[in-house]
């Protein structure tokens, strides 16, 4: 069983620019059939936008999405863990905070995510979560 945040986390990173528009990220999204994309700065971490965040922050609001900045989408308070952390830790941590996924940070910049469903898939596979997520992972 894995221990650390290295040995579940996704590696495959889609970032975009704070200045990206809402409209070009939703867009990003569909293609790349995805759920998340880090909002960086060269290569460093500067928040994170999820669907939902793009539906409640920016769409809710109504006006030109495609004038609107990702900026004004993404959450930028985020809570981080190092690939060398140790899950239960990382377990506690998406509890605390209240959040489904973590960034995964070397250093200032972004080497990963990890999710409820890696952590479902790794901790129970046979879970409904669990077996959502893999058949996810696999699309």
């Amino acid at each position: 069983m894995a221990q650390h945040v290295r040995d579940i986390m996704t590696s495959r990173l889609v970032t975009v620019e704070p200045q990206a528009s809402v409209t070009a990220v939703a867009q990003r999204m569909r293609d790349e059939d995805i759920g998340v994309v880090l909002v960086t700065e060269g290569d460093e971490l500067r928040g994170l936008v999820s669907d939902r965040d793009l539906v409640v922050r920016a769409l809710a609001q109504g006006g030109d999405l495609e004038q609107r900045s990702v900026a004004s989408a993404c959450s930028d308070d985020l809570v981080t863990v190092t690939p060398d952390e140790d899950l239960d830790h990382a377990v506690e941590l998406m509890r605390e905070h209240s959040v489904r996924r973590l960034p995964v940070v070397e250093e200032g910049h972004p080497v990963g995510i990890l999710s409820l469903g890696d952590l479902a898939i790794e901790r129970d596979a046979e879970s409904a979560l669990g077996d959502i997520s893999a058949a996810e992972s696999n699309r």
